[in-house]
């Protein structure tokens, strides 16, 4: 399968859409911009899912689902909110559909919306509206609720999982009784987003806060993970984001505080989307398909048989039982696959392909040797093992490729970080790709000066590391620490 695979080094672009399509993990929909997620591509997000929630309600988090639809009047409230989304907003303005001869079927004219309703790019708005009936009194915070949902923002250029028309995420929405409160909610939202990048994508992530510019539409401050990818392109993985009293403003929810008196409650909100499928894929996979952290990988272990009879078959198959049973003890997850209609190298290219951390082959000779072979994905290294204690051998070898992937992608980040003092070397060095530390002044006509001539943007701010002053590399004024750029999907 991987001969049909175009070259990283040759078409990254094409590298990345031939994987996903070809790897069974999506596919593009007739419905412009918009795709459908195939079940490996579903399992691996699942996997993702589910850690991901398990870390939001050990952080005190409930969930709950909110309307699809949100009055066009609800985003009129926030000025800044609605301009940030008005381009990108799918509106509903009819509710029925009539008979028509020659068409088939036609828009009821007489069935149109007294308001239009927007398919929610983000919830905030009807959010907020509902939180005035939930938050009364202090007793009432903080409020904190995240929901699982799908969004639709209409974007010109589509890419499956990096940028797609509608697409599955998730979106925190917390109220607070004092802004200290909220900030610390933003940012220990932002830590787990980091913890779960580095812990089960096996992808390093830089923490910073974005620039006035590069804010989410509506927030006070906005925090976010970046992580570099193979071409050495930005991919911003998570965002996390303090609103002040903004939305609590537009929407008048109020409590009565210890003091009994009356103020606005502080918010946050933040999320990660199925962009995280793409950061995954173009953080580990090469030339040869997926590669995929065992952490996230559906099926952890593929077992092969190699049998040349039905005699054989069910020999292995009653040498391979107690193997699969111990396995899945441990918590692994595993699949025997000894369907007769595909051959045993058909099943190890499939499986390579699609980015199985473990692969075990085993024939005739392993019976008489008490042996199995075993392939990790991730370095192609093959060996021979004792099947006496496979899955304590097994639960060791997946940390391991968990652990080695990190490194590596690790290494490939700081092999391309730089730092940079003139402008003029930026320029000579921005084509090759990778985070760029250096000095900028702060404004916003610097920032836009640097993405209009180089296509760089600011990607953070970052929170920890060298603090510095020094001066700006385009204008020469003082700034107060480097900040990140680079280019970015």
């Amino acid at each position: 399968m991987s001969d049909q695979l175009t070259k990283r080094d040759q078409d990254y672009a094409q590298w990345y859409n031939d994987l996903v399509l070809k790897a069974d993990l999506a596919e593009h929909s007739d419905v412009r911009g918009c795709m459908v997620i195939k079940p490996h591509g579903y399992a691996i997000w699942e996997k993702m899912q589910g850690a991901l929630d398990a870390m939001f309600k050990a952080t005190g988090h409930v969930n709950a689902y909110f309307p699809l639809f949100i009055p066009k009047s609800y985003l009129a409230k926030e000025a800044s909110h609605v301009e940030g989304f008005a381009k990108e907003c799918a509106v509903v303005t009819h509710y029925r559909l009539k008979s028509d001869p020659e068409q088939g079927v036609v828009v009821d004219p007489a069935a149109k919306l007294e308001e239009e309703l927007i398919i929610r790019p983000t919830s905030e708005t009807i959010i907020w509206n509902t939180y005035r009936g939930w938050i009364k009194s202090y007793r009432d915070l903080p409020l904190l609720i995240n929901q699982w949902a799908n969004v639709v923002r209409w974007e010109l250029r589509t890419r499956l999982f990096l940028r797609t028309a509608e697409f599955l995420w998730q979106e925190g929405h917390t109220a607070h009784a004092s802004q200290a409160e909220a900030e610390e909610e933003a940012r220990r939202m932002l830590d787990v987003y980091a913890t779960f990048a580095e812990e089960w994508l096996a992808m390093p992530v830089i923490k910073g806060v974005k620039t006035a510019s590069e804010r989410f539409a509506g927030a006070v401050d906005t925090y976010c993970i970046e992580a570099l990818m193979q071409d050495g392109k930005a991919l911003q993985s998570g965002t996390s984001h303090f609103l002040g009293q903004n939305f609590a403003k537009a929407f008048d929810v109020l409590f009565t505080n210890k003091d009994n008196q009356q103020e606005h409650v502080w918010a946050t909100s933040w999320g990660v989307s199925t962009r995280l499928m793409g950061a995954l894929i173009m953080t580990h996979s090469d030339d040869q398909g997926l590669v995929l952290p065992p952490k996230l990988a559906p099926v952890q272990v593929a077992i092969v048989p190699i049998a040349k009879n039905g005699d054989q078959l069910a020999a292995i198959d009653a040498y391979v039982q107690p193997m699969v049973d111990a396995l899945r003890a441990k918590g692994i997850t595993v699949k025997y696959d000894n369907d007769d209609k595909r051959k045993p190298g058909w099943k190890f290219a499939e499986y390579e392909f699609k980015g199985y951390p473990v692969r075990i082959a085993v024939g005739p000779r392993d019976l008489e040797n008490g042996t199995v072979e075993v392939a990790r994905r991730d370095t192609l290294e093959k060996q021979v093992m004792q099947a006496a204690g496979i899955a304590d051998k097994v639960l060791h070898l997946l940390q391991a490729i968990q652990d080695n992937l990190y490194r590596k992608a690790l290494t490939m980040r700081e092999e391309n970080m730089h730092a940079v003092d003139s402008y003029a070397e930026f320029k000579d060095r921005i084509d090759q790709g990778g985070f760029f530390l250096a000095h900028w002044d702060g404004t916003p006509e610097t920032e836009e000066q640097v993405k209009n001539e180089t296509k760089a943007t600011i990607r953070c701010i970052p929170l920890t590391g060298d603090k510095t002053p020094g001066k700006c590399m385009v204008t020469g004024r003082p700034s107060a620490q480097r900040v990140i750029f680079a280019r970015a999907y």
